[in-house]
């Protein structure tokens, strides 16, 4: 396992961090195995993993509870690793319902005090609206000893992110970030801003949800085999990131033993630094071919999907949508857009209510996207 430095924290993260929202499940909402969640856990801190990433609406909340049994079954972890949980801020609005929030986490997991708490999925607009209590919020939760490291997690433009990066002592700020997101979101440059005011980042979204390591297209994966230097397309993904010597953290969910051992194993290669102007130049072309293959780029977050009056399946649907562009078999989504209107669920369903554009960290037009399907496939 590498490592590296938060000299503002004395802290020395592995580069690789285990998200916890993608735990093995039995296909129910939450759903979580334990029996399975918690060796893998475990086998995660052998491995020499010291960063864990949950949040306060992961699994339904049941997330938190599942780093919880795993600490309890072995005590002796807390003080291997360095926790991480969110703050939903659209979980009311006042610092008493917050603080109630952070207790309930605590509980869930068994411990006293969590190591960083950030406050999740903040844009600029949300910021302006909890600012004036949020922040010192976090000041008194420091001082309560519930918290040691004030942090947020980030989901607009690179401008946004500037201005919250310069409102606070921030701990560490966790972006999204991949070959992908080089010019959106926080943006490559709003991470080096970062760096130079010594705020650590965390980077979740590595894969951009997964899209980056399953069907590579004919066209990105031609770039990688003439290559003269053979990698996995997920291993290319992550070595974007890693090469950003101000990323500290990266984040990826893990299911199963294998994809636990396939990301330590590619991890052990990281360097900051470590790519050549030739292997730049491919990111730039790889992403330069799926951009021109995805049409809608949802990451399939699912922040959208709970507050949807009508229940529609969003994210379901558009990575559908996007995943039949990016593999060249657009014509068989139509197939596969039939279980949506058995199941109730389909775009036509939409009533332009705008709660899912609310929520959106990629603020995408939502409800012009589902007008478009349903007048493609509901006809």
């Amino acid at each position: 396992m590498q490592y590296r430095t938060m000299d503002k924290l004395d802290f020395h993260p592995s580069i690789f961090g285990v998200g916890l929202m993608r735990l093995p499940t039995d296909g129910t909402r939450p759903g979580i195995k334990f029996e399975l969640s918690t060796p893998l856990i475990h086998k995660a801190i052998d491995m020499g993993v010291n960063y864990f990433d949950t949040a306060y609406v992961y699994h339904d909340g049941v997330s938190e509870v599942a780093l919880g049994k795993a600490l309890k079954a072995r005590p002796g972890d807390r003080e291997k690793i360095k926790i991480a949980t969110k703050l939903p801020i659209r979980k009311g609005g006042n610092p008493k319902v917050w603080e109630d929030v952070l207790d309930e986490s605590l509980t869930r997991m068994g411990i006293d005090c969590v190591d960083f708490y950030l406050l999740h999925g903040l844009d600029g607009e949300k910021f302006d609206m909890c600012k004036d209590e949020a922040l010192p919020f976090l000041d008194k939760m420091v001082q309560k000893g519930k918290i040691r490291y004030p942090s947020f997690s980030f989901h607009d433009d690179a401008a946004a992110f500037r201005r919250i990066i310069d409102s606070y002592d921030w701990c560490m700020a966790q972006v999204q970030f991949n070959l992908l997101d080089t010019f959106n979101q926080a943006t490559l440059e709003g991470i080096r801003y970062a760096g130079k005011k010594n705020i650590p980042v965390v980077v979740m979204e590595p894969l951009r949800g997964g899209a980056l390591a399953r069907h590579v297209p004919e066209q990105v994966q031609a770039l990688y085999d003439a290559f003269p230097v053979k990698r996995s397309p997920v291993e290319w993904a992550f070595r974007y990131v890693y090469n950003q010597p101000e990323v500290k953290v990266i984040l990826s969910g893990i299911g199963t033993l294998q994809e636990l051992e396939q990301n330590v194993d590619i991890f052990s290669r990281s360097a900051p630094g470590a790519m050549t102007p030739q292997e730049l130049e491919l990111i730039d072309q790889v992403r330069q071919a799926y951009e021109s293959l995805a049409p809608i780029g949802c990451t399939g977050c699912r922040y959208c999907e709970p507050g949807c009056p009508m229940n529609i399946a969003i994210p379901d649907i558009f990575r559908g949508y996007d995943t039949a562009h990016i593999i060249g078999t657009p014509e068989r989504f139509a197939n596969t857009y039939e279980r949506f209107i058995k199941d109730d669920r389909n775009a036509g369903k939409c009533i332009g209510c705008g709660h899912c554009e609310g929520v959106c960290p990629q603020h995408l037009p939502i409800i012009r996207h589902l007008g478009k399907l349903a007048e493609q496939f509901e006809k």
